[in-house]
């Protein structure tokens, strides 16, 4: 089995101000913390140590405290994608959390690029067709 991707870093300096933004962006939960950190988590039933290790898991979403503010670019970013509202509803949405757009050069895109509070950028997608985010089975 190769590795599996288990949580998203996100550095940041007001760790209460980023929880209350990625949790509501995200619909997670705070499911783990510690001295400068918290791990968001998607809600759900609890998994055994077991089936943790065969059940695919969404990553967690950790934001860590950091001394410094953004510099530069990311240069990993989030995509979002949302599922029950248009794209345009929800950078609307988002906007209204605290998001701002962002204009990193893209130009002409079918994304719209953002950035959270402290300015890490996120982009968010078209929303999912049903037809094309199912597998076509040939």
């Amino acid at each position: 089995m190769a590795s599996r991707l288990t949580e998203v870093i996100i550095d940041c300096r007001d760790l209460t101000g980023m929880v209350a933004f990625w949790s509501t962006a995200l619909g997670y939960e705070p499911a783990h913390s510690g001295d400068g950190w918290v791990a968001l988590v998607p809600p759900g039933p609890e998994v055994s140590d077991d089936a943790w290790r065969s059940v695919p898991q969404p990553p967690a979403v950790a934001l860590v405290v950091v001394p410094e503010p953004k510099q530069v670019k990311n240069r990993v970013h989030i995509d979002l994608t949302p599922v029950d509202r248009t794209q345009a509803e929800e950078v609307e949405r988002l906007e209204g959390i605290g998001a701002r757009r962002a204009d990193i050069g893209q130009h002409d895109t079918p994304w719209v690029v953002m950035a959270d509070p402290e300015g890490n950028e996120f982009c968010v997608m078209a929303e999912l067709d049903r037809d094309e985010a199912a597998p076509s089975g040939s």
